[in-house]
């Protein structure tokens, strides 16, 4: 998929609000600083588009952002906050129940994970959540340059494996990276295919 345009839509406090142009949507979501606003700028190669925070919890809006006029990328606030409040907490719970139980336009989830940790009760309570309301999904694996290749290798293995006790059959997984732009064109051709089978 090549990105020829992408522009912010809106931010959205509740799904209600979000945009009504019955395009199709790739939602990111993960822990609390997994990278996500730097994954969605690398790939939309638009350094700040995402604004980037280092305070957990600071994405607490439904973001969507208008790709080629095809698609919406849409940045959602992250789970497993530690430091936050529990009003939040309890927001960001209803956004989540809310945006992936009513919102149609969902086509895939994108369920970001930190490669250097291991999967956390949290992850796997929120793959289930997506599991139970059947929302297709997909892990990208964020930060592989953080660790050596022989490392990575290794660690992705290990994850496969931590992952396995829980589900058979695993989603598709991809690797990434945000600075070395690892992975990238694999997501990109992944949300060009997922469009293309949604035309069908």
């Amino acid at each position: 998929m090549k990105i020829i345009n992408s522009v912010f839509e809106k931010s959205s406090k509740t799904i209600d609000q979000c945009p009504n142009k019955n395009l199709p949507e790739f939602a990111f979501v993960g822990r609390s600083n997994v990278g996500k606003s730097s994954l969605i700028n690398s790939l939309l190669n638009n350094k700040s588009i995402a604004k980037i925070s280092s305070k957990p919890g600071k994405t607490l809006l439904i973001n969507h952002f208008r790709i080629n006029d095809k698609l919406f990328i849409v940045d959602l606030p992250g789970y497993g906050y530690a430091t936050v409040s529990k009003k939040i907490k309890e927001d960001i719970k209803n956004i989540h129940e809310n945006y992936f139980k009513l919102r149609k336009e969902l086509l895939y989830t994108l369920l970001l994970i930190d490669i250097r940790h291991d999967i956390q009760k949290k992850d796997v309570e929120f793959m289930e959540f997506l599991i139970n309301n059947y929302c297709p999904f997909v892990i990208i694996f964020t930060k592989s340059d953080k660790l050596k290749n022989n490392e990575l290798d290794k660690q992705v293995e290990n994850l496969k494996k931590q992952l396995s006790v829980y589900w058979e059959d695993l989603p598709k997984m991809f690797v990434t990276s945000s600075k070395t732009k690892t992975g990238i064109s694999e997501i990109h051709s992944f949300i060009e295919s997922s469009l293309k089978e949604y035309a069908i």
